[in-house]
């Protein structure tokens, strides 16, 4: 197909003629070439929420509060990042955007594997550290505005469920991989010498800079391969005409809902293993957050993945309505159960469970809502995509979000119940936004 420079001199996915003579091979290699990338994303920019449970043990004497801090900044620059990337698409197209940032995210990934090899690294160079491992969370509101472009409307929910679903992937795979890589001497010490890690009485040797180095050399040959094989859809727009999208009441509702599904899922992923520790931590026998936290982000990957063909066949809006829901009873059970204020460690099967059914319905949500926005905004794909982006980089906030509000109800008031009932509040709100306006009979805009 013919090219100028970067971008193909058409695009017509709706055209069945072209979408199966030239089309549909381009877009599946575009997407199976940008998930790959969007799973390292996801890894780096969680990295930290697995490192911070290790760095009391290996000799970091930083507070509850600080820990909780190095979670959520990573939040905040994927948030503010992502206000940035939904304008890049039309700016500069799918492959540079894609292989550039893919190469950018080598940088903290070095960084963080230095700083936990260096002893008395200053909590202030973890804190820009942090910061700068959320360049991975700005990546998402480009890469699945150009996914949008690429496919037809009928295919959207399967193929923006594919990439979501199997790049949030990348939380699980940072929290699975890192007990288990830290505990290698990778490459023989060619990445650096083991730290100490103490536990009550028991002490190992752990090398916790593999956590970030190991992704290092996937990121050069993926930020290469998206160089040599990607190409641009001619869609091309100013920041100023992509404005536009905030002359319409439906960015902000669409907002909302994609905040109380992926922000949760976000959040929830960030500040799962330091739960685990805040809560159950000081009864005898106390589980490893790291064996249990990679579980909930791979529910709600998988779900996300798994439910983008039945959101193309049912609908969005009614499983955003399931999503709502199910997070309500849950907060309900979190709050008036008794598991956020254990008597025992008898206790945290149960609490598991819960947490685990968030992550369920936040996977059921967020494959729904991103099935809703190109319908809600039909009449403009260009539209569509800067509000895929545009909800997206506010709901990247919720690694921030979660991870202050978190951390402040625990240190005011010795507990997480404060904080799981305005949740709870909240998710009512969205999901009555979604019932009015999307779900119900007669709505405005059925999704």
């Amino acid at each position: 197909m013919k090219t100028r420079g970067d971008f193909f001199d058409e695009w017509k996915p709706e055209d069945p003629t072209f979408w199966e003579k030239t089309g549909k091979a381009i877009a599946w290699r575009t997407l199976c070439i940008t998930t790959a990338s969007l799973i390292l994303s996801f890894a780096t920019w969680f990295v930290m929420s697995a490192v911070v449970v290790r760095l009391p043990g290996i000799g970091f004497k930083f507070s509850e509060g600080e820990l909780f801090w190095l979670t959520a900044m990573p939040g905040l620059a994927g948030g503010t990042l992502r206000l940035i990337h939904m304008f890049l698409i039309p700016l500069f197209g799918t492959r540079k955007v894609v292989a550039v940032a893919t190469f950018a995210k080598i940088l903290p990934c070095l960084g963080l594997g230095f700083a936990v090899m260096t002893p008395g690294t200053p909590y202030w160079v973890f804190l820009i550290l942090a910061f700068l491992v959320g360049f991975g969370g700005g990546d998402f509101s480009s890469f699945m505005p150009s996914t949008s472009l690429f496919f037809p409307k009928r295919l959207l929910g399967t193929a923006l469920g594919i990439q979501a679903g199997i790049g949030n992937f990348g939380v699980s795979l940072t929290q699975f991989v890192t007990p288990w890589i830290i505990g290698l001497a990778v490459a023989g010490s060619f990445f650096g010498g083991p730290q100490e890690f103490t536990k009550g009485e028991a002490t190992k040797s752990v090398w916790l800079q593999n956590a970030a180095f190991w992704y290092v050399p996937f990121l050069i040959v993926l930020a290469i391969v998206s160089w040599v094989w990607l190409r641009s859809v001619p869609v091309k727009a100013s920041v100023r005409e992509q404005l536009d999208i905030f002359g319409n009441k439906h960015t902000y509702f669409c907002t909302v809902t994609y905040l109380m599904t992926f922000g949760t899922f976000s959040g929830l992923a960030a500040v799962f293993p330091l739960m685990i520790r805040g809560i159950y931590g000081n009864f005898e026998n106390a589980p490893d957050p790291l064996a249990y936290a990679f579980y909930g982000p791979l529910i709600g990957s998988a779900l996300r993945v798994v439910w983008g063909p039945l959101t193309d066949k049912f609908g969005g809006a009614i499983w955003t309505q399931l999503c709502g829901l199910g997070l309500m009873v849950c907060c309900a059970v979190l709050v008036f159960g008794g598991l956020l204020k254990p008597d025992s460690a008898e206790q945290f099967p149960w609490f598991v469970g819960v947490m685990l059914a968030m992550f369920f319905f936040t996977g059921i949500g967020n494959a729904a809502t991103f099935r809703q926005y190109p319908v809600i905004f039909s009449h403009s794909p260009r539209q569509a995509a800067g509000v895929i982006g545009f909800t997206a980089a506010v709901a990247a906030y919720g690694p921030f979000l979660f991870s202050m509000k978190m951390g402040w109800c625990k240190s005011a008031t010795g507990s997480f119940e404060l904080f799981f009932i305005g949740l709870l509040i909240f998710c009512g709100i969205a999901t009555a936004i979604n019932w009015w306006f999307y779900a119900r009979k007669g709505a405005e805009k059925p999704s």
